[in-house]
């Protein structure tokens, strides 16, 4: 084999490169810092945009009475008149005349139990005050009889028309006649006393309502046994439960270290938490003189000065006692926001209003007088949702998103 010339695969250092060729350093920089620009102003703008983080409260319903109120405290609606109306007979229950809610009359039967055989036991015992009574006329016509007997008996002994112990016979019948009527008199007390308490008896099967006032519960049905402490078994013993409802009041629990701003006679706002918006007059008719040990208070009783028929036995209730009592402009409800919400924009009080999109509308307010922690404001309503403490980044129109607890 011929030896191959090798001097072709030579590499030629001196020809020229066809691939591509390297772009110079400066170019990379001004690239990169394009791209960090571009990033930074991208970033800029959604600053720029995003939405602002603020607290949100609402625009509540406010009284005049909170800047004048000296305390509040927490009770329930009770009456100091109440009963739970039973009897001393034992029996079953025959009628009942009312249901929850019925209002009835002092001395009104409201219940009946059966009384077959204590009305048998008076029309017996009246039965014997009859009989009683016939054997007294009887009597007093042995009576008079005797007396007769006498007269004749002393005439004739005196014309010696009789025996002496002829005389003596009749006088003895005369005062055993009249001894006889001193008893049968005295059987009449016994049977009129016996029909009196036949007749107590009866009265007793007869449940009468004690006061004027409303059935608040229903405690047995017809046909239950009554007894008087309800040791039986299933037996009842109130059939109903009732109460005066113009003694209603509030028993509050007032911490004894606040007791020294209480007083007899302080007025009082009743607030009932099933009706918020009904506030009630009210006064401190009393303190009871008792320390409650376990949570160191005193109960204090608020009259009401103002009657509500919603108004009814065991509703909570709101008592905010008062400096003074409030005026008849001081009694209605007036707009109020918490200060904080406040803000001012070019020489004036404003509000952030959110509406349902989370947009902030500016609305200028009115400030008012303050009203405890609250301020009375007019140029917006309750209920609306305003921001509060709104930096002043915070623009008409922005977009806000509420701060997370």
């Amino acid at each position: 084999m011929a030896p191959q010339d090798l001097s072709k695969l030579q590499i030629d250092r001196g020809a020229k490169s066809f691939g591509p060729k390297r772009r110079p350093r400066w170019v990379k920089w001004a690239v990169g810092a394009a791209v960090v620009a571009a990033v930074a102003a991208l970033a800029a703008f959604r600053a720029a945009n995003a939405p602002v983080t603020v607290d949100v409260a609402t625009v509540t319903s406010a009284f005049p009475s909170q800047g004048f109120t000296v305390l509040n405290a927490t009770g329930r609606v009770v009456a100091w008149r109440k009963a739970a109306i039973s009897t001393k007979a034992t029996g079953r229950l025959e009628w009942l005349g009312v249901q929850e809610g019925s209002r009835v009359k002092a001395g009104e039967v409201i219940a009946r139990l059966e009384s077959q055989d204590v009305a048998a036991a008076r029309d017996s015992a009246q039965a014997a005050l009859t009989a009683a009574k016939a054997n007294l006329e009887q009597g007093e016509a042995e009576r008079r009889d005797a007396e007769s007997a006498l007269k004749r008996a002393e005439d004739l002994f005196a014309r010696k028309f009789i025996a002496e112990a002829t005389l003596d016979a009749a006088r003895a019948r005369h005062d055993k006649a009249r001894a006889a009527i001193s008893s049968l008199r005295a059987a009449i007390g016994v049977a009129e006393a016996n029909v009196r308490s036949a007749a107590v008896t009866v009265e007793q099967t007869l449940i009468r309502a004690p006061f004027d006032g409303v059935v608040l519960t229903k405690n047995a049905n017809v046909g239950d046994i009554i007894t008087p402490f309800s040791s039986a078994a299933d037996s009842k013993g109130a059939v109903v439960n009732m109460a005066d409802m113009d003694t209603l009041e509030v028993e509050a629990d007032v911490a004894e270290s606040a007791i020294g701003k209480i007083r007899t006679g302080m007025p009082a706002e009743i607030q009932l938490d099933a009706y918020p918006e009904l506030r009630l007059l009210g006064e401190v008719s009393r303190i009871v003189p008792t320390v409650d040990r376990s949570k160191a208070t005193l109960l204090v009783k608020v009259a009401f000065r103002e009657k509500d028929a919603r108004v009814l036995p065991d509703m909570s209730a709101k008592v905010g006692f008062l400096e003074r009592a409030p005026a008849e402009n001081e009694r209605r409800a007036v707009t109020a926001v918490r200060p904080e919400a406040l803000a001012r924009r070019d020489g004036r009080d404003v509000l952030f209003v959110l509406d349902k999109d989370m947009k902030a509308r500016l609305s200028p307010v009115t400030v008012a007088r303050k009203l405890g922690d609250l301020v009375e404001v007019s140029g917006v309503k309750a209920g609306d949702k305003v921001a509060l403490a709104p930096p002043e980044k915070l623009k008409d129109g922005a977009t806000v998103a509420p701060l997370k607890k």
